[in-house]
């Protein structure tokens, strides 16, 4: 598909030089690089700042950058709501977990579950992540391709590949080290293009920024609160409290993708600042986004749009500056490419250590192994890429009129619940009972699963990450406890 929308050369230019400048810097941050620990972890010596920026970058996807404005435009702020769960859930996280990780030479997050459930659920949980990771984040990758149709005016597929092939060259060489410092540059372009973004949309609209909140907050588009008790709603103070909260817990506590990050931290203390610190980011972050579709709706005087993922990317191809807008376009390809990098080394590490390290009798602790795991690193680094390029063209075959959004906070929403509930048995209990732990977590799964299918419309998605822990909770502890679990 081509949209027939074109960029100015100059936008070009900035486009460019982005995309083979923030490569080539990957690339040359992971000279000299050889071991696992190295490649996997940045030798455990990055910074915690450094950290923080990586991970709300990490979590911070193209369908983020693009569909946030369009959640106050439609709506109002409620969203802001989610925040709060979300610094809650980090801060219970940096409480509870990262003390374990601190403790143990930890390379995984699921090495954790081990110690206490034995490997079969460290295989279970691990593969548990994988799956969901590559669905997940193959639905982002296609997902990107539809506004960057729209702002470059190349096909779905081209726009797939190339962000993959530039992805995987700095993952590749660079490591965990050029992923984060490389999602650090990306968090700070993103979100000065959306500063930008604000201001040329301040002089545009007839009295600038106080006009545009006054007549929002006149059509209530500035409401930040819902305290009403609805479970079918999913911008609620008490969904966003409990569910952000758990949600947080799980995502920040028990995926790889972001535990990866605070274990190359240098102490437990950084860890517990860029942890903790990437929580009240995310809130500024978001509250930036929000405005931004506050400040759209005034521009385009609340007309109706096909997408809502479409505002604020029709807003930067048509209403930007040249230059203004390669820099913007640069900012959503930032955004994808930080999520797709740190999902590929993340799948690379959970596989390498989680299950090839094990059956290849390679321990991380000598160095020789360790200088081996790092090469079959590379390799499945290459493996997971392709993978995810290829899930991408999947559901592009599928059809443009995908949810993408919702199926891939769907997807998360169904699992997390199971791996969180998991993890507290293993910080919180006495239960040493694999097989109890194995059976509450697909237990968990498949109930969420059903109410997803089945009752979406009365149960919202922010509710799912609890009641898949209390599942895997209750019968965790009550096989545990069974005479036939004994």
């Amino acid at each position: 598909m081509n949209t027939g929308a074109s960029l100015h050369l100059l936008d070009l230019g900035v486009l460019v030089a982005y995309l083979l400048g923030v490569t080539l810097w990957g690339a040359w941050l992971g000279r000299g690089r050889t071991s696992g620990r190295d490649y996997f972890l940045g030798g455990r010596d990055l910074p915690w700042w450094a950290v923080l920026l990586s991970v709300v970058a990490t979590e911070t996807s193209t369908l983020t950058f693009l569909s946030i404005p369009g959640v106050s435009y439609m709506g109002s702020l409620v969203f802001l709501q989610l925040t709060l769960g979300y610094l809650v859930g980090r801060i219970v996280v940096a409480a509870i977990w990262l003390p374990a990780y601190a403790r143990g030479e930890l390379v995984t997050a699921y090495q954790l579950l081990e110690t206490r459930f034995g490997t079969p659920v460290r295989r279970l949980t691990s593969a548990i992540f994988m799956i969901t990771r590559l669905l997940g984040d193959s639905v982002r990758l296609f997902a990107t391709a539809i506004p960057l149709a729209l702002l470059t005016g190349q096909s779905f597929a081209t726009a797939i590949v190339v962000i993959g092939l530039l992805t995987l060259v700095y993952t590749y060489f660079g490591g965990i080290r050029a992923v984060v410092w490389v999602d650090s540059v990306q968090m700070v372009l993103y979100l000065l293009g959306a500063v930008i973004a604000a201001v040329v949309l301040g002089t545009l609209i007839p009295g600038g920024w106080p006009a545009a909140l006054a007549d929002a907050s006149a059509a209530g588009k500035l409401q930040v609160l819902d305290l009403r008790f609805d479970p079918s709603t999913p911008y609620t103070f008490w969904a966003g409290l409990v569910g952000g909260a758990f949600l947080s817990m799980a995502s920040h506590g028990t995926d790889q993708l972001i535990v990866q990050r605070l274990l190359t931290c240098r102490d437990l203390s950084s860890s517990r600042r860029a942890l903790v610190g990437s929580g009240f980011a995310v809130i500024l972050q978001f509250l930036v986004f929000l405005l931004l579709g506050i400040g759209l709706w005034s521009w385009y005087g609340g007309a109706a749009f096909e997408r809502s993922d479409e505002i604020f990317a029709r807003f930067i191809l048509e209403s930007l500056p040249v230059g203004i807008t390669g820099l913007l376009v640069a900012g959503v390809l930032a955004a994808a490419m930080s999520s797709l990098s740190s999902s590929i080394s993340a799948l690379a590490s959970a596989t390498a250590y989680d299950f090839w390290a094990p059956l290849a009798g390679r321990a991380h602790t000598s160095r020789d192994d360790d200088e081996r795991i790092g090469r079959v690193g590379r390799v499945f680094t290459l493996l997971w890429s392709g993978l995810l390029i290829a899930g991408a063209l999947v559901f592009l075959r599928l059809g443009e009129g995908a949810a993408s959004v919702e199926v891939a906070l769907g997807i998360a929403s169904l699992v997390y619940g199971a791996l969180l509930g998991a993890f507290l048995l293993a910080a919180r209990s006495r239960v040493t009972d694999g097989r109890a732990v194995a059976i509450g977590m697909l237990t968990a799964i498949a109930l969420v699963t059903w109410l997803w299918l089945a009752h979406r419309s009365a149960v919202a998605w922010p509710w799912y990450v609890p009641i898949g822990a209390g599942v895997t909770l209750a019968v965790g502890l009550a096989g545990a406890r069974s005479p036939r679990a004994a």
